[in-house]
């Protein structure tokens, strides 16, 4: 006998081999697959991105996407292992794998163009379905699949597979974060896009493999506890019961949309935007659906109370002495409290085994009604932004849950609570309400207000009670006689009158001012573009009066037309229909009906629809902005080249970058030192010796062109100075990293 045969452990019988290789095999598929699934939606969504110019919107259309699709997965994977023999269950799914392969590399049609006349929701949503669906849904399936399969196979437990939603879990999480840390940062979107071709690809080995497990195992026989038991019977399941299932998945789902398309509004639409609070919405079911609560109910509701609060401040007008960046910050873990105490209530309420599959469906539908009511029923229904708001008031519904009676005096308490947190509020309103001090007071009464609903945690109505009072008040204290409030896709629109000026806001920032006694008259640009700004000193020089044609992407209220000289051409891109219905209605705003009533605005994305044209341009201003966000794809290397092809041969592009969060310095000089351009810069602090007229506003612009002459005589004027590259890598359309543009 060799040495080796007295160690029978060295050779491990089969048996011993199945204890390990097959949870092995079917823990790491379903981790990979997970991976996959989570790692495309922000994946294909930047992707998307340029294509509906950057808006907040795609992603919450996006996930909409996703959580339909995702419920099809299902569906179609109750359907596969309850009506389809085993044998052929492996087959099939092999086969809707290698269909997917189609489809990669994931990338949108070139053909596809966006149409400003039709729906963008449905537009989205199309390219999501034609570029991605099959791969995704495919994916979709595999997490109640492979369970399914480790249920018939011979591993270790395999009457109780739930140790594979946790590697599921743990790869969904890890490919969320994984793509804004670290594959973003590092790799193109090509790089990126290959990646993840390649692990679909190795994907499929792995499926075959756990599929084969499956079909060649011989199940264990029952051994263990073989007492009669009393089985319970089955729970009455009633039309209540569902609605609450509903209600309870819901809620998380539309308060993690909502918080999404705050922050982007003012931040930008990026993928670490989108992905922290999807993270923390997946982790709420890992440690919601667990025998272990994280929280007792006692400590869960007060917690769920307080974060409500914080919640219902930042979603009010209240906020906006918080700066955008901190009220993410803060919107996070309190996002994350409330969804583990609506998913723990969630659990709470399971049904028996026979019930399960029905469970698992309503609660798969509750996330895609989120993404609908944000998506696609709030921009219809809502003039402004308000499912933030209604989410928020849901919340607070969800902890009066079972609750019989109504306490009075602590329903009194909650009334005062939200009275006296407004009025110190109002109180505060009326001084510097954007300087440290106001944040400092704000985030004070924040934490009171929250403290004060903890408190009321027993009474949860008179929570309930408190939080619809202060968003209620807060919103009628702060209505305006709107000459115009409507919504789009790209955001809310308001146009009202204060102070002498009419007012056009979009998002949470004002793109447009003018004199309400020049509406019959020739207006007086404002804002950005008073005759003293940077942009009106370009058009006013020699050169541009005598520039024949400018190219304008942005249109706002359209001050700059007002500059327009007789005999030249001015073209205004603009992606938001609803934009150029505000200025060209001469009720509203009268630069464009009295200034260049002639001009034409090309409705679209302005790259995608310059690229289409055959002008040219002596002057380009690039002003294309939302609230803070910037539409990436429009400072790219890419998009400049294409502009110079627009350009005369000394022409001139103008960008105008003032912002409060990004600054487009470092990333434009990068662009203009790669294309040999020449570029100058002018920012235009307050000066208490020579204050603004009232609705003028200062502004941060840079200019770049190939003329030296058109440079010099520009930097003559001390108040442009000239901007050289750091010699970093410039933005390109495969590789653009907003963050990397922070203040």
């Amino acid at each position: 006998m060799s040495s080796t045969d007295t160690h029978p452990h060295l050779h491990p019988s089969p048996a011993r081999r199945k204890q390990w290789v097959v949870p092995a095999v079917f823990t790491l598929t379903i981790f990979v697959s997970a991976s996959l699934l989570f790692f495309v939606q922000p994946l294909f969504a930047k992707l998307v991105l340029p294509q509906i110019g950057g808006a907040p919107g795609v992603w919450t259309t996006a996930m909409l996407f996703f959580q339909v699709v995702l419920l099809v997965g299902y569906i179609y994977a109750h359907l596969l292992t309850r009506h389809v023999p085993l044998k052929w269950q492996l087959p099939i799914h092999l086969a809707v794998w290698a269909g997917a392969l189609w489809f990669l590399p994931l990338s949108v049609s070139e053909s596809w163009a966006y149409d400003p006349t039709a729906s963008t929701a449905w537009q989205t949503l199309s390219l999501f379905a034609l570029g991605v669906g099959v791969p995704f849904g495919m994916l979709s399936a595999n997490a109640p699949l492979l369970q399914s399969w480790y249920a018939k196979s011979d591993g270790p437990s395999a009457h109780d597979p739930y140790f594979l939603y946790g590697a599921s879990n743990f790869g969904s999480l890890l490919a969320l974060l994984g793509f804004p840390l670290l594959a973003e940062p590092l790799f193109g979107a090509q790089a990126i896009g290959w990646g993840w071709a390649a692990g679909f690809v190795a994907f499929g080995a792995l499926l075959m493999i756990s599929g084969l497990l499956t079909l060649r195992a011989r199940p264990a026989p029952q051994t263990g506890d073989t007492r009669v038991h009393i089985v319970a019977p089955p729970t009455n399941i009633t039309a209540s019961t569902v609605a609450i299932w509903l209600l309870l998945a819901f809620v998380p789902s539309t308060l993690m949309l909502s918080i999404t398309t705050k922050i982007s509004t003012d931040l930008g639409s990026f993928p670490l935007i989108w992905v922290v609070p999807l993270s923390l919405y997946i982790l709420s079911f890992v440690i919601a659906f667990s025998n272990r609560p994280l929280f007792s109910n006692a400590v869960s509701r007060p917690l769920a109370a307080g974060a409500i609060a914080v919640m219902a401040v930042l979603m009010s007008h209240q906020s906006s002495g918080i700066q955008t960046w901190l009220s993410a910050l803060l919107f996070a873990p309190a996002l994350f409290i409330v969804a583990v105490h609506a998913h723990r209530a969630l659990y709470e309420r399971r049904p028996d085994a026979a019930h399960l599959t029905l469970f698992y469906i309503i609660m798969s539908v509750g996330g895609p009604l989120g993404g609908l009511f944000n998506s696609i029923i709030a921009p219809v229904a809502f003039s402004g932004i308000y499912e933030g708001v209604i989410s928020v008031i849901l919340a607070a519904l969800l902890l009066t849950l079972g609750t019989k009676t109504i306490p009075v005096r602590p329903l009194a308490h909650g009334l005062l609570s939200a009275a006296a947190v407004l009025f110190a509020f109002s109180l505060l309103r009326g001084t510097d309400s954007e300087g440290p001090v106001a944040m400092i007071t704000s985030l004070g009464l924040m934490a009171g207000f929250a403290i004060l609903l903890a408190r009321l945690a027993r009474a949860p109505v008179a929570i309930l009670a408190a939080v619809v009072v202060f968003l209620g008040a807060d919103m009628l204290s702060l209505s305006k006689d709107y000459t115009f409030k409507d919504r789009s896709f790209f955001g809310a629109h308001t146009v009202y009158d204060t102070d002498g000026l009419r007012v056009y806001g979009n998002g949470t920032t004002i793109h447009g001012y003018q004199y309400v006694d020049e509406t019959g008259t020739r207006p007086t640009p404002l804002s950005y573009y008073h005759a003293n700004s940077p942009m009106a000193q370009i058009l006013t020089t020699t050169d541009g009066i005598e520039t024949a044609r400018i190219g304008i992407v942005g249109l706002g209220v359209g001050s700059l037309a007002c500059y327009a000289r007789p005999g030249q051409s001015w073209e205004y891109y603009e992606i938001d229909e609803m934009v150029d219905r505000v200025a060209r209605t001469p009720e509203m705003f009268n630069f464009m009906s009295h200034c260049a009533p002639d001009s034409s605005t090309h409705l679209g994305d302005a790259r995608i629809v310059l690229a289409q044209q055959d002008l040219t341009f002596d002057i380009m201003v690039l002003d294309a902005y939302s609230s803070d966000s910037i539409p990436v794809h429009l400072v790219t290397r890419e998009a400049v080249e294409m502009y110079l092809d627009r350009l005369a041969s000394n022409g001139v592009l103008v960008f105008h970058i003032s912002n409060r969060y990004y600054d487009l310095t470092q990333p434009l000089a990068r662009i203009a030192g790669e294309t040999r351009l020449l570029a100058a810069k002018r920012v235009d602090a307050p000066d208490p010796a020579a204050p603004l007229p009232k609705g003028a506003k200062p502004s941060v612009v840079m200019m770049l062109t190939p003329d030296a002459g058109k440079m010099s005589a520009l930097l003559h004027d001390p108040r442009w100075r000239a901007v050289a590259s750091d010699g970093g890598t410039a933005w390109t359309d495969d590789h653009a990293h907003l963050l990397s543009a922070l203040k």
